[in-house]
């Protein structure tokens, strides 16, 4: 950060702070700095577990702007004898820049950086995201451990140097994120955090303050910090120079010392509630319900430019898992923080009981597939509803007629995805084809019968050729199409067994998740006789649990990959650095393994290994029973709570989708082919 510190300032304020300190006044920057839009000053408190932090050297930067600069200083002031300060700013002009702060407590020794901004080994370094903070940017602050968990995990994958940047719209969708974990107003839990579907409904709570207690071991003494860096030190990586820093790094890797993380915290218990026993990995997941009336059976998730979640819903909202209900209307659409987009959740277009099909073209159009879920006794037929998909603009607004686009021969459509040209793809899980949309023109829509050689066809990926992946679930199989929709081979063995998500990653080889037993209740199937088949929650693994990778060419190992953790493997997601995300239906966890690219994970690991604990995954007693998983552009890993974990049929749906914070590398969105890093 030496380019970013004060020039001129910093040896006024060094000689400036005995006497500050003394009077107990504020000292400021001075300016509002060089941020060019409207100015700010901000009153604040820099307050650790052991009480205020007087001599704190606070500095505002601004970055994530959309072509991912380095971070800019705005402002600076050091804290007071009672740990207070004001700062004096300009707000940026940048579209998406995002405004955070960073206080780092004095040395033991008294001494200060250096004139040209050189820090001077200062340990503890306290952090808060600015932008978005409730209250607008005039607000009052306290920083905190709190805030500095929050910060150092919702932006862990742009932390550079201590600090954060990125392009745009990562850091600014990260930084809402930060704000659903700790309140700047107070340095407290977020009201988002305390109250349900989280605070005392989940583990999150407990494991945030937990974190927090962590970091006050380091802010209390010295032998507290050294033991913080130790343990926060990822494989293969460097130790971590300062609390921010060490944050940001078991959030980037939370399985690498977790009994020593929770020993620490448990030595300087400050936070409550807290955790009583120590976490297979130090993840925060929390999780979204809109506006708490509109989730219900979320299959899959797609995110537009901007890295907004458009969710497809199996069913009409009920409460209760004993009303029957019809299949799902509505197009759900949630900002980063999990609040709704203006106007939805959207409503036309054919929309109904749309089930793992979502998709978004480089136009922002969003397209549904209507599969036709429903529960047990509604009252309508099916039958000519589960024959189109539907087609949104990106404010919602439904394109396709009211009975939906049928050209094309939609039969229970499941997967989609839309490629680099505009074309759509679309598994039809009842009739044993696909069917192609050229650019996305409805009226040119294809069908391409397979027969045997693709029954069921469930999940679509796309590789750099333009080439569509279909998994077969009910023929343990994988069919290849070329651009131009013609059948190129069909791929068996390597351990596929009732696959159903797949993904591609940068190389084009594709990653397959074998179920090993799921059914799709499509053709004469039904959703009773898949409960039956995947059987009661948390039971043992399912026979052929596994990832298959299927190279270009077609070729598989000559096993699956199996992990511990995989119980019945459904959604799978590849990242920006190749690295493969597995949902798991049956075990309340996600699992993530070792891509093709093997720098990109801990030193040693080979391909298809896991980075997540081997036997537990990165667990959430917040999941129920889950179908997608995805990445967003800052990071964060959604898994959609499809099923709940009661055995009822007549509304079997979940109610949440679930955000594992800054868990991993952020990719590009929309997703129109392999993954491209942001």
């Amino acid at each position: 950060m030496r380019a970013h510190r004060g020039h001129h300032r910093a040896a006024l304020l060094a000689a400036l702070l005995s006497v500050a300190v003394a009077a107990g006044t504020w000292q400021a920057s001075g300016d509002p700095g060089p941020g060019g839009g409207a100015p700010v000053r901000r009153d604040g408190v820099v307050r650790g577990g052991s009480g205020p932090v007087p001599g704190a050297e606070v500095t505002v930067y601004a970055a994530g702007t959309r072509f991912g600069d380095a971070p800019r200083r705005l402002g600076g002031a050091v804290t007071d004898g009672r740990g207070r300060f004001r700062v004096a700013y300009a707000e940026p002009r940048e579209p998406g820049a995002v405004v955070y702060l960073t206080a780092d407590a004095p040395p033991a020794d008294g001494t200060r950086a250096a004139a040209g901004g050189e820090r001077s080994g200062l340990p503890v370094r306290f952090a808060a995201v600015l932008t978005g903070a409730p209250g607008g940017p005039g607000g009052p602050l306290a920083v905190t451990e709190r805030t500095t968990v929050a910060a150092g995990f919702a932006l862990a994958q742009f932390t550079r140097d201590s600090g954060f940047a990125g392009p745009w719209p990562g850091p600014r969708n990260a930084a809402s994120v930060a704000h659903n974990l700790a309140d700047v107003a107070t340095g407290g839990v977020s009201p988002f955090l305390a109250a349900p579907p989280n605070g005392g409904q989940t583990s999150a709570l407990r494991t945030f303050n937990s974190l927090a207690d962590a970091v006050a071991a380091c802010t209390a003494s010295a032998r507290g910090c050294a033991e913080l860096f130790s343990a926060a030190q990822p494989p293969g990586g460097g130790r971590p120079r300062d609390t921010l820093q060490a944050v940001a790094d078991i959030a980037r890797a939370p399985g690498t010392h977790p009994g020593r993380v929770f020993a620490l915290a448990r030595s300087r218990p400050v936070y409550r509630p807290a955790l009583d026993a120590a976490p297979a990995a130090w993840t925060l997941a929390l999780r979204y319900e809109g506006n708490g009336h509109e989730v219900d059976g979320p299959g899959n998730i797609a995110f537009d430019r901007g890295g907004d979640a458009w969710i497809v819903n199996n069913y009409v909202y009920g409460a209760d898992p004993r009303d029957p209900v019809c299949g799902g209307h509505e197009l759900l659409r949630l900002r980063p923080d999990g609040r709704d987009a203006p106007g939805a959740p959207y409503r036309g277009g054919g929309l109904y009981g749309a089930g793992y099909g979502v998709a978004i073209g480089g136009d922002g159009n969003v397209w549904a597939a209507n599969f036709g879920f429903q529960g047990q006794d509604c009252a309508l037929d099916p039958d000519p509803l589960f024959r189109s998909v539907s087609q949104f603009d990106p404010r919602g607004r439904a394109l396709s007629p009211p009975q939906g686009w049928r050209q094309g021969d939609y039969v229970q459509p499941q997967g989609a995805l839309t490629g680099r040209d505009g074309t759509l793809w679309v598994a039809n899980c009842g009739s044993r084809s696909v069917t192609r949309v050229p650019g996305g023109r409805p009226g040119r829509a294809r069908n391409v019968p397979v027969g045997g050689a693709l029954v069921k066809p469930f999940g679509v990926s796309l590789d750099g050729r333009g080439r569509a992946w279909v998994t077969g679930n009910g023929s343990d199989s994988v069919a290849v199409f070329g651009p131009d929709g013609s059948l190129e081979r069909t791929v068996t063995g390597g351990g596929l067994r009732r696959p159903l998500g797949i993904a591609s990653d940068s190389l084009g080889n594709q990653w397959v998740s074998n179920s090993g037993r799921v059914p799709v209740p499509c053709e004469d199937g039904t959703a009773q006789q898949m409960a039956d088949a995947v059987g009661p929650a948390g039971g043992p693994p399912a026979d052929g649990a596994s990832v298959t990778l299927v190279r270009p060419d077609g070729s598989t190992p000559a096993q699956p990959f199996t992990a511990g953790s995989l119980m019945l493997p459904w959604g799978i997601a590849v990242d920006g650095s190749d690295t493969v995300w597995v949902a798991d239906f049956s075990g309340q966890r996600v699992t993530r393994l070792c891509g093709v690219r093997t720098r990109a994970c801990p030193p040693g690991h080979r391909t298809g290994q896991p980075i997540s604990p081997a036997s537990a995954g990165y667990g959430f007693d917040g999941l129920v029973r889950n179908t997608a998983v995805q990445i967003d552009p800052a990071g964060n890993v959604w898994l959609a709570n499809n099923w709940d974990l009661v055995p009822v049929q007549t509304n079997p749906g979940g109610h949440q989708l679930v955000l594992f914070v800054g868990l991993a590398t952020p990719v590009r969105t929309p997703l129109i082919g392999p993954p491209r890093p942001l």
